[in-house]
């Protein structure tokens, strides 16, 4: 597993490093205390990002190992969602949401701002486009509107909520401070 990981995360952009994974694991880890799960959430992120090696393990955990890594993205889930294939599995699995929230809190906050700007930059796509604008949705800025100012809704673990609600503030800040620049450079 060691040789697999640093061979896989170099090919990663800076806003899903090797950094992002270890924050997550990190994460994970203080949501699973928090609500005393299993501890193999320690090892999800690092699957999640080896995603074709989670076969090199076979047991029930690497079982469930690999459920989690293939329901922890917000897009499966929101696709679940509105395909009304969310099972009770899916509501009621501790590590998936311990995993999912630490995640999500890694796209929020001071880390999520940094991670959409970097990228944003590999996709060649505008960090500030004024709302107005029918490019808008298609900047990072945009991008806190579709997804990121959303994410504290969706979180699951208490702990997480908590966190999510600080780092949702962040954003917020952030976000009136950029407004504002804008706004004076158009008096101008």
């Amino acid at each position: 597993m060691t040789n697999v990981y640093p061979r896989t995360m170099a090919k990663y952009d800076p806003s899903h490093d090797a950094y992002h994974v270890q924050r997550v694991r990190k994460t994970a880890l203080a949501l699973a205390r928090d609500v005393s799960a299993d501890p193999l959430t320690f090892f999800t992120p690092f699957f999640e990002s080896v995603r074709g090696h989670v076969d090199l393990f076979k047991n029930d955990r690497a079982v469930l190992i690999a459920k989690i890594v293939n329901n922890v993205s917000w897009s499966t889930e929101k696709k679940l969602r509105a395909e009304g294939a969310i099972t009770t599995w899916h509501e009621s699995c501790v590590e998936l949401h311990c995993v999912q929230d630490a995640d999500r809190l890694d796209a929020i906050g001071a880390f999520g701002i940094m991670r959409c700007a970097a990228f944003s930059c590999t996709a060649n796509r505008p960090l500030y486009v004024p709302s107005q604008d029918p490019a808008f949705e298609q900047s990072a800025v945009g991008h806190f509107h579709d997804k990121l100012l959303k994410i504290k809704e969706r979180l699951k673990t208490e702990m997480g909520k908590k966190l999510g609600e600080e780092r949702h503030k962040y954003m917020i800040s952030f976000l009136n401070a950029l407004e504002s620049e804008y706004n004076w450079l158009e008096g101008q």
